[in-house]
């Protein structure tokens, strides 16, 4: 897939980035693009789909992202709602000097932008608090904003409401040759992952032999094929079995699996939860007030 390398300018007398969208998206269309900075991403509500190399999960009531260098991502909201505001924060690691986080006072922060550098998502309270913090930031002068990073990175390193995305890099060189043959790839998953998906169609798509396509994907984003389409497989899966009443066989189905036992397979190596499991655990919680327990 062709990768768009955003250049980020941090305002005059600032070392970093900040930008603030309301009732609008950072992106118009979904846009796969890297740059060398960390970024920070608050959404304040609604729903969208983290695609973050070979990552991706979905997401609801807003999100509070941490991802590193160079990790080629889309923007994140799909569906928004009344009074959606989004804050984006971008900094290289080094933004205060190459030495300032080598200060023992930082070594929680170091350590986060270490970790951050595959994927961060942050829930449960820390999400919001810290969205908060950065919409206070947007109205500070410089030297204010700098100390509210500085305590919104601290709030975030000490957080243990946080889950990694373990997104590897892609290996692949930006030839146009590649850019083309990645886009049609994305495209055709994107797009077929519900049904068959035939490896001498892709191949022949992209004007290949299926074993050298087969060899080239795997060189490109160091996993197969195969694997890649279950990721996709599996994160509309897990969607369903947050967000519907659905059965588990249904589920199945419409992801793309028309074997529920290499459903449930793959299901526990991706997320390292069986289908009932997660399901389960995403139930909702009603909580009935002490006169109506009482009949």
């Amino acid at each position: 897939m062709k990768v768009n390398i955003e250049k980020i300018e941090p305002a005059f007398g600032s070392s970093f980035s900040i930008r603030k969208f309301v009732n609008q998206f950072m992106f118009k269309e979904p846009v796969w693009h890297c740059h060398p900075e960390y970024e920070i991403v608050y959404i304040s509500n609604g729903k969208g789909k983290r695609h973050i190399n070979n990552h991706i999960s979905y997401y609801d009531d807003g999100d509070l992202i941490f991802i590193g260098p160079n990790l080629p991502h889309f923007g994140f909201t799909v569906e928004r709602e009344d009074g959606y505001t989004e804050v984006v924060v971008q900094l290289k690691s080094e933004f205060l000097g190459k030495e300032f986080l080598q200060a023992p006072e930082l070594r929680q922060i170091h350590q986060l932008f270490e970790r951050a550098q595959s994927g961060l998502s942050f829930n449960g309270k820390t999400r919001h608090r810290v969205g908060k913090k950065l919409l206070k930031m947007l109205d500070l002068p410089p030297f204010e904003q700098l100390m509210a990073l500085l305590n919104v990175l601290h709030d975030m390193s000490i957080s243990d409401e946080v889950e990694a995305f373990h997104a590897n890099a892609f290996t692949f060189a930006l030839a146009a040759e590649d850019q083309e043959r990645i886009d049609t790839i994305y495209k055709y998953v994107q797009q077929n992952f519900k049904e068959e998906v035939s490896l001498s169609e892709i191949a022949q798509n992209v004007n290949m032999s299926v074993p050298a396509f087969c060899r080239y994907f795997k060189k490109a984003t160091s996993q197969t094929f195969i694997n890649f389409v279950n990721g996709f497989r599996i994160a509309y899966a897990s969607k369903l079995l947050r967000e519907k009443n659905m059965l588990i066989t249904d589920v199945a189905h419409d992801a793309g699996f028309n074997n529920i036992s290499h459903f449930n397979k793959q299901f526990l190596k991706i997320t390292g939860f069986s289908p009932r499991a997660y399901k389960d655990s995403h139930k909702p919680v009603v909580h009935l007030e002490k006169d109506e327990q009482l009949n």
